[in-house]
């Protein structure tokens, strides 16, 4: 069992920053499929990125890429998402995942509770 814990979320203006953290334990996240994901109100469960199991290869949604930055601590066993340049469409609670092949909005094997970003215009 893996267990993941996101923080960092919170209210910032439009343009502004913040960076989330993705806690795992239980078990290591070397190995693991891994992903950020939001869900803003009324809304599906949408993928944000994924970096590829056992790999460096990050894929980022098109309404982010270029502004939101994923990377991973392995002595900490976090992951991080940076993101900069937000907009009120970024607001959504946001959510890390973790699985053993790929990580999906609805079929990941491990998910966090999710953390609030809110972006004021």
């Amino acid at each position: 069992q893996v267990q993941l814990v996101e923080s960092g979320g919170g209210l910032v203006q439009a343009g502004g920053s913040l960076r989330l953290s993705c806690e795992a334990s239980g078990r290591t996240l070397s190995g693991y499929d891994l992903g950020w994901f939001r869900q803003a109100p009324g809304k599906e469960r949408q993928y944000v990125v994924r970096i590829r199991k056992n790999s460096d290869t990050t894929y980022y949604a098109n309404s982010v890429k270029g502004r939101f930055t994923v990377s991973a601590d392995n002595a900490k066993n976090t992951m991080y998402l940076q993101m900069n340049s937000l907009k009120p469409e970024d607001t959504a609670v946001y959510y890390c995942a973790a699985d053993q092949h790929i990580v999906t909005s609805q079929r990941s094997d491990y998910w966090g509770s999710g953390t609030q970003v809110t972006v004021s215009s």
